[in-house]
């Protein structure tokens, strides 16, 4: 096992909400997700958003997750709540993290107000167009990196492991271009082949083909290294958790209670109730 410091699970739905502010709508129909994901989010309207973040201050919430569809432009509309988020960062001691979608410069006037950016990257502009089914390459992605670290944004990029329909490959690459960029933490997620999507027959990717990709960014990247909220549940969690664990990454969310209970007596475990990019 690589000696690492503390182990950080992280359960972010006792404390943590993640909010759609397009409802269930999304322009796209990405092939492994559907709009899916937008279902099980909850959402507030724009009239009472900083009202509702008031009361989730008020229940003893710590945060929440921005996130939502994608709209035209290909973003996550989150400037047009750039008024909100300031009256809620002013108004509450939340911490905010917001997915983000393709942004430019003149998200630099809100994008400041959050307290992390999430990023899913991609790093093959194959992958983009049979996933995502968009005009854009790995230098689309590369500008936002470029423009959110450089004006001192702190940014997570999120690679999904076999998002290529359950092939792994292209996120060597992917973690290598990322080296180049001051980020304290990446987030590793694993493709859940989902009912109602293009991929919903994919099979899941192997749990020893995902952890060489865990082992090959705990290689290369100095900063932490966190297993997100998407990958299979089942024996499957089970065993990829715990080769995650041995591999020496930091941050493990929503683990199974088995798998925390067998990972204290291997590391020195602490338990969050947060997003596991806060």
């Amino acid at each position: 096992m690589t000696e690492r410091k503390k182990l950080k699970i992280y359960i972010p739905g006792v404390k943590f909400p993640s909010i759609s502010l397009t409802g269930n709508y999304c322009s796209l129909n990405c092939a492994h997700c559907g709009r899916h994901y937008l279902e099980g989010m909850r959402k507030p309207t724009r009239k009472n958003l900083v009202d509702y973040c008031l009361g989730l201050e008020r229940e003893g919430y710590t945060g929440c997750l921005l996130s939502g569809g994608m709209d035209s432009r290909l973003k996550v509309p989150i400037d047009r709540y750039a008024a909100e988020i300031r009256e809620i960062k002013r108004r509450t001691g939340l911490k905010l993290n917001a997915h983000v979608g393709f942004i430019d410069e003149s998200d630099l006037e809100w994008v400041r107000y959050v307290d992390a950016v999430s990023l899913d990257f991609v790093g093959d502009d194959g992958v983009i167009r049979r996933v995502y089914g968009i005009d854009k390459t790995v230098g689309d992605y590369l500008r936002i990196l470029d423009l959110l670290t450089g004006a001192g944004v702190r940014v997570a990029p999120h690679i999904t492991i076999g998002l290529d329909f359950g092939r792994i490959g292209w996120e060597y690459r992917a973690i290598d271009l990322l080296m180049e960029y001051p980020i304290d933490v990446l987030v590793l997620d694993v493709l859940i082949p989902t009912k109602g999507t293009d991929m919903e027959n994919v099979p899941k990717p192997g749990v020893e083909e995902s952890l060489r990709v865990v082992e090959y960014a705990r290689e290369r990247f100095d900063g932490e290294i966190s297993i997100g909220c998407m990958r299979p549940l089942g024996r499957w969690r089970v065993d990829f958790d715990r080769g995650a664990v041995l591999a020496g990454v930091d941050r493990l969310t929503n683990p199974p209670r088995k798998v925390i209970e067998w990972a204290k007596s291997v590391r020195n475990v602490e338990i969050i109730y947060e997003c596991c990019v806060m």
